[in-house]
């Protein structure tokens, strides 16, 4: 089982936390690749539109005869043939949202962690407490944890600290986000991820409950196998020794 160290906001090391290898493991990056692809149709907008026939500016009125003057045919100013005219089979607004299964984004959640944790660039701090609402103080605090690029700051989700949310709102980088509103876009989007002890606790709780049974069965198997192979070693020493 790997561990991580906890710092405090000075940058001093105060402890160390236990990670489970079945959520910081392997890294799926096809399950990744979903993961992001599906945030981020989420986020389009998906406002564009064009003007069909009925919706373009002009008389209906028919220009001239359909026979006899030689000219090309026409019912309508609003041809789409003609300059100002309608647009043919153009986008309209519409939501570019699907569904993706609940299974799979907690996968490549656990993905994205191992990730970060892979390239050394998680780390866990005891907590956020802040005396005083000073983005001066936080900056100073940021750069004592080695934050040189962008950084994603996650604390518990029912912690109230309004002191965190003021200092870190003009500091140009960061995002500030609850532990249960996580997604693997915001993990892969910034350079450094800041964990407070409490935020990371409760989600690998979380992600360990959502584990596939099938995982969690072969790893209760494993911990059993585990424990009885030295009552086994021990039995054989006995017999040897009463031999």
């Amino acid at each position: 089982m790997a561990t991580i160290d906890i710092y405090d906001l000075g940058g001093k090391k105060v402890g160390s936390f236990d990670l489970a290898d079945e959520i910081f493991g392997a890294v799926n990056e096809d399950l990744l690749w979903e993961a992001v692809k599906h945030y981020r149709a989420g986020q389009h907008r998906g406002t564009h539109a064009t003007k069909a026939r009925w919706q373009v500016s002009g008389s209906g009125k028919k220009l001239w005869k359909q026979k006899g003057t030689g000219r090309a045919r026409i019912g309508s100013i609003r041809s789409p043939l003609w300059r100002h005219g309608a647009t043919v089979h153009g986008p309209t607004p519409r939501s570019y949202d699907y569904s993706f299964p609940r299974k799979k984004l907690l996968g490549a959640l656990r993905s994205a962690l191992a990730a970060k944790f892979a390239d050394g660039k998680l780390t866990v701090v005891n907590s956020f407490e802040l005396k005083d609402a000073k983005t001066k103080a936080f900056r100073e605090a940021l750069d004592a944890l080695k934050v040189e690029k962008t950084v994603l700051i996650v604390e518990a989700p029912n912690a109230a600290n309004r002191n965190l949310e003021l200092s870190s709102r003009n500091i140009h980088g960061l995002e500030l986000i609850a532990g249960n509103e996580v997604h693997p876009y915001h993990l892969l989007k910034y350079d450094r991820v800041i964990f407070s002890h409490p935020a990371i606790e409760k989600l690998q709780l979380t992600l360990k409950d959502s584990l596939p049974k099938r995982q969690r069965k072969a790893k209760e198997e494993g911990a059993k196998k585990a424990s009885a192979a030295p009552r086994k070693r021990a039995r054989h020493e006995k017999a040897a020794e009463v031999a």
